[in-house]
């Protein structure tokens, strides 16, 4: 499939090092919003919306795992960005750890949080077909309830709202088709070919994709550090913003290449 031309924004000096962040299945680019100031001081910082999300295009399924790398490659072609920091959050983290075990060149350091290498497929089948049968609107609190503990959830209704609708407003296919690519994800043979120093996030209440999930990316990527944040969910960024923003920066800023 032809790489689509993502949606983006760009944050920060022209001439600093690249940042990417990618996002998670059934969030858009604002999911970001936390982390881009403190990133930007020193970093190009871009995000977007992988396709079938926020504004991008969504074209017909199915997708496959690299057609969502090939869209990143094109948007870092497309910026004039040989080489980026990545850091992806669930399925932005399945792009990010494809990416650098595909084309170790294209990552400078790599940061995933709250995803994984290995998932149960039925669920994400099921809600693929729930999704084709009556649009991602009905879906959207259940999904929602599992991206923050319910204390914070409880807390911060406005900030729920907002998910949801990121969440209803995905384009059903699109919606459907990337939760099929999660379905199918199995990076286990890739990990070994991550060169990028990685750093892995763990929300420790993560109901979605549970921490066992990112110790064995942890385990399986050659000097990999693992950061658990409790409390946190799957959303682990919005729960507790500084938290991984301050693990970005001290993660990114050890490159040296920082303004």
């Amino acid at each position: 499939m032809t790489a689509v031309e993502v949606d983006a924004t760009v944050d920060g000096p022209e001439d600093a090092p690249v940042v990417v962040l990618a996002n998670s299945l059934g969030a858009a680019r604002g999911m970001w919003d936390p982390q881009v100031p403190a990133l930007a001081e020193r970093y190009r910082v871009v995000t977007y919306d992988m396709r079938g999300h926020g504004t991008s295009p969504a074209p017909s399924g199915p997708y496959t795992l690299d057609d969502l790398v090939d869209d990143l490659v094109a948007l870092l072609d497309r910026l004039g960005a040989d080489r980026a920091h990545v850091a992806g959050l669930s399925l932005g983290g399945m792009v990010g750890l494809r990416l650098a075990a595909r084309e170790p060149a294209r990552v400078h350091r790599l940061a995933v949080l709250c995803t994984s290498a290995k998932t149960e497929p039925q669920g994400f089948l099921d809600r693929a077909a729930a999704v084709r049968a009556k649009g991602t609107e009905p879906i959207a609190p259940t999904v929602v309830s599992r991206w923050l503990t319910p204390p914070y959830a409880a807390e911060h209704p406005d900030l729920v709202a907002r998910l949801e609708a990121m969440v209803a407003g995905c384009d059903d296919e699109g919606y459907a088709a990337c939760a099929e690519v999660v379905a199918g994800i199995d990076l286990r043979a890739d990990l070994a070919r991550v060169a990028a120093p990685t750093l892995v996030i763990s929300g420790a209440d993560d109901l979605a994709l549970p921490p066992a999930h990112q110790q064995a990316i942890a385990d399986g990527i050659a000097g990999a550090e693992l950061l658990s944040i409790s409390p946190g969910a799957h959303l682990a960024n919005l729960e507790r913003p500084l938290a991984v923003t301050d693990a970005l920066l001290a993660h990114f800023d050890a490159a040296g290449d920082a303004r």
